[in-house]
């Protein structure tokens, strides 16, 4: 009988039925590997993981996710990103992934560095799924990709804690507790450049902070909202932050939130009765803050 690998192993517990469902899983499991390289390094001494994919890793949020954000727990305008790509890549590898992992220059925002970590899909198919060419579904020019990025200059306000995995080894990951993660999703629900597209996904974590009772760390999101220019140096109350998000609720176009939404959801029904009263009146029930001290 043939061993089945570690990876073949974690792609067989999500139960795909379909090659765009393996492809979406490789990309997590892609994601995974990565921590597993980075808690190997130093990186974790000095930065958190945030963001969706850190809330479907550690707290289970069922949808699928595609980058890694990170953020220093305070600024230093001299890390390197690029000093922890090698272990990433070595990683990588080590479990059967031929990738690669490059930073990407951003002119415009000196403050936050990415890397981008690619690979043939369907090669990884054929190799890891042990699919049998040819593979439907997919096409031949399509890219395993995932995004890293981490804010070397972050905003104040924030809490951090140290979670662990035990698969595929067990490994530490650092990131913002969950009222931080919270306060992150807030900011950019209410301050994404929405000329670009209303992002579904993020609609549909904030309903998992109101379902899962997680309250939000209003600190944190004052000196996010500061830092982005969208609000000035009066503190910011509860009474504040509820009418923006009713203000926000009132003036977002659902129907393109959720064809955003649906391609990472695993439940079609999820996102139903999406609409501007519904967000409006699960907040007024269900939202809960932890105040800030100032």
């Amino acid at each position: 009988m043939t061993d089945i690998s570690p990876v073949k192993k974690m792609l067989d517990e999500y139960k795909c039925r379909t090659n765009e469902q393996r492809s979406a899983a490789l990309r997590e499991i892609v994601q995974e590997l990565t921590l597993v390289g980075l808690s190997r390094t130093d990186f974790f001494s000095h930065a958190a993981f945030y963001g969706g994919t850190a809330l479907r890793i550690f707290h289970g949020l069922e949808r699928y996710s595609e980058d890694l954000d990170f953020s220093l727990e305070k600024p230093d305008a001299s890390f390197s990103l690029n000093d922890y790509l090698p272990a990433v890549r070595d990683e990588l590898a080590s479990w059967g992934f031929d990738m690669t992992v490059e930073q990407k220059k951003k002119a415009n925002d000196r403050a936050i560095q990415s890397a981008f970590i690619k690979g043939g899909t369907l090669v990884h198919l054929v190799k890891i799924a042990s699919l049998e060419p040819p593979v439907s579904g997919i096409p031949p020019n399509s890219l395993l990709r995932v995004k890293l990025e981490i804010d070397t200059d972050p905003p104040g306000g924030a809490v951090f804690e140290t979670k662990y995995r035990l698969s595929p080894i067990p490994f530490a990951v650092r990131l913002y507790d969950t009222p931080s993660l919270f306060a992150g999703k807030v900011h950019a629900l209410l301050c994404r450049k929405w000329k670009e597209r209303v992002k579904g996904r993020d609609f549909f974590d904030y309903l998992w902070y109101l379902s899962n009772n997680i309250p939000l760390n209003l600190a944190h999101l004052e000196a996010r909202m500061r830092q982005s220019g969208h609000w000035g140096a009066m503190p910011l109350r509860e009474s504040n932050l509820r009418k923006m998000l009713e203000k926000r609720f009132s003036t977002v176009n659902f129907a393109l939130a959720q064809e955003d939404a649906l391609p990472f959801v695993r439940d079609s029904r999820a996102v139903d009765l999406w609409s501007a009263g519904f967000f409006i009146t699960v907040t007024r029930d269900r939202l809960a803050v932890i105040a800030s001290s100032g």
